[in-house]
């Protein structure tokens, strides 16, 4: 227990060292205008943000009609596919009807177990078409067309389609959950990236000019290492302020609205509570990796040779967990969910598409101990590269620190 209290005391003070030191150092102020350049990454995403959205919203008409209406309005839709101008809508079969029996649109377009994009029903000579106002104008008439083909024993007679416009779908809050899914996947990317190469720079500064050594001999090394990825941490939420604050005032004095999102599957509240918890552990995550690297190099030519693979892995993290929400289901969103570096940006998409909350407690328990096990082995690293023996391990940490200069007394 006395070891842990060591090494949590040395790991706040290296943190509040960290910290106050480049809050007030002249360079901070360019750390806050950074962001203005790599937004522009964010447009990298864009072919796979069309992807994942042609993949949640592909068009669908739900048929439910008597069996022998099924059969000549599947038949009319072979015949007739690629020769309408425009791509032809998945028909999907949902139920094939008896004589006499009823059937309600609505709540088959509620229902998640089949997610259709508007429901046919009725028969080939009064058919009615439920869904969205904006896919019944688009397909009555494909609809008319497609009864008066069917019925191919009469005269060809494009019936009066019947609308029941139906407010909100299943397909379409999936449309919209996923839209936000990969908005929050774009945005926790960014902020990771851009601040979490602080750590590497703030430890190859401290190695240039020996404090890092000094350091090391006073401490446990795995509890500088927390330390400074708190420290960095925090001066990264000082800048998310400073850069939501202006970007909100912004917009305030622009008169225009924030563009709109589908709210998420577990409410905004929750949503955004997971998306710090997300983003303060990729951000752990990827800084852990960096120091670790830091640990390895002996010169900063070296660092930054050596930083430039975890910050290309990074960028291939996020892409698979943007791939992840086009294969729902499969073995690539569960790999997506239980990889470390991948599990921030796969389970905040999660939170945007499923009401389940206890995933994502299990999900921050696993991410933090693999911070744990990282740092742990960064530290093993750094001690075998620059101490060449352990670092001190008796009682006094404080003390040793004061003599040192390295802390002061408050």
């Amino acid at each position: 227990m006395t070891n842990w209290r060591e090494k949590l005391r040395a790991a706040l003070v290296i943190a509040r060292r960290d910290f106050v030191a480049v809050i007030w150092s002249k360079t901070f102020i360019f750390f806050l205008i950074g962001p203005l350049f790599p937004v522009l990454v964010g447009g990298l995403a864009g072919n796979i943000g069309d992807k994942v959205q042609q993949s949640a919203d592909r068009p669908s008409i739900g048929l439910a009609m008597g069996s022998g209406d099924v059969d000549r309005l599947l038949r009319a839709r072979d015949d007739l596919d690629g020769r309408l101008a425009g791509p032809m809508p998945e028909i999907v079969v949902l139920k094939r009807l008896e004589p006499g029996e009823a059937f309600n649109p609505r709540a088959a377009l509620s229902s998640s177990d089949r997610q259709v994009t508007a429901v046919l029903s009725g028969t080939l000579a009064a058919p009615t078409l439920s869904g969205p106002p904006e896919r019944l104008r688009q397909w009555v008439g494909l609809v008319s067309n497609l009864a008066a083909n069917a019925q191919a024993d009469k005269a060809l007679a494009y019936p009066q389609v019947a609308m029941d416009e139906v407010a909100g779908t299943a397909a379409k809050v999936r449309s919209g959950q996923a839209a936000t899914a990969q908005g929050g996947q774009v945005v926790l990317f960014l902020l990771t990236m851009l601040l979490a190469g602080m750590v590497l720079s703030n430890l190859v500064e401290e190695k240039g000019n020996k404090i890092i050594e000094v350091l090391a001999a006073a401490i446990p090394m795995d509890a500088m290492f927390m330390g400074k990825l708190f420290a960095m941490l925090g001066v990264s939420l000082v800048g998310i302020a400073v850069w939501g604050a202006a970007g909100g005032t912004l917009v305030l004095l622009g008169g225009q609205g924030m563009p709109a999102l589908a709210t998420p599957a577990v409410g905004w509240p929750l949503f955004l509570v997971l998306g710090f918890l997300y983003f303060a552990m990729a951000y752990l995550l990827l800084g852990s990796l960096f120091l670790s690297v830091g640990g390895m190099a002996s010169t900063v030519r070296e660092v930054q040779t050596l930083s430039m693979p975890v910050s290309m892995f990074q960028l291939m993290v996020f892409f698979f967990s943007s791939y992840a929400l086009t294969a729902a289901g499969t073995w690539v969103e569960w790999l997506s969910w239980v990889f470390p570096v991948s599990s921030p940006y796969a389970m905040l998409a999660r939170a945007a598409q499923h009401q389940e909350v206890w995933p994502h407690i299990l999900a921050l328990g696993w991410q933090a101990l693999w911070v744990v096990l990282i740092v742990r082995a960064g530290a093993q690293l750094f001690r075998r590269s620059v101490m060449k023996s352990g670092p001190s391990q008796g009682k006094g940490v404080w003390s040793r620190l004061l003599r040192r200069g390295v802390a002061k007394p408050y």
